[in-house]
């Protein structure tokens, strides 16, 4: 008699796991329907704090660059995004997304390096970080205008590729132009000319 009661549970059992198992996918394809969703809200948020960090190094390099260059490439930086930011707020508003309001540890450490250092070696730093993370953004920015869930953000994100390719191209240049005249403070020679012959 028990094991008779015991194989009617575990056939019970089994019948109704079909019936949970339907409706389990249906919670669980709530948060997958949103993957697509999740990733735009991840990417926002990248955006965003990379966004943020790029004023405050832009606001930097505007007054400790030694060259103009550098100084004009910093101030570029925080008036473009600076508007790129005001523009992912209030598509972050739309979306329910709440955004970084100050820099993150990591771009807070990178700052208060670049804050020690002056002349041609901040100016080399600078513009070497200012590379990589443009180079890094760029791909990020093409990544989410072609595969892109949400249309808003996608929208945003093509609007936005070009100013950060332009950033990427004068990002190459002013690394050039600070490393051809900052050539002699990597081998110690300080000097108004800083050419070794």
């Amino acid at each position: 008699m028990l094991k008779t009661l015991l194989a009617g549970t575990v056939v019970l059992s089994l019948a109704a796991a079909p019936a949970f198992a339907g409706q389990q996918p249906t919670t669980d394809k709530t948060p997958t329907a949103k993957a697509g969703g999740a990733s735009d809200t991840l990417f926002v948020k990248n955006a965003a704090k990379g966004g943020l960090a790029e004023v405050e190094l832009g606001r930097l390099a505007a007054d400790h660059g030694a060259s103009d260059e550098v100084k004009k490439f910093g101030q570029r930086m925080v008036t473009d995004h600076g508007k790129a930011n005001d523009e992912l707020k209030s598509l972050a508003q739309q979306k329910n997304i709440t955004l970084p309001t100050e820099i993150d540890a990591t771009n807070k450490a990178l700052h208060d390096r670049l804050s020690k250092l002056s002349g041609a070696a901040f100016d080399r730093a600078y513009m070497q970080h200012m590379l990589t993370d443009h180079r890094k953004d760029v791909n990020e920015f093409k990544r989410e205008s072609t595969t892109g869930k949400d249309p808003d953000v996608k929208t945003w994100a093509s609007k936005t590729l070009p100013t950060l390719e332009d950033h990427l191209k004068l990002a190459e240049d002013t690394t050039k132009a600070v490393g051809t005249s900052g050539a002699a403070a990597r081998t110690g020679h300080k000097g108004t000319g800083g050419v070794k012959k």
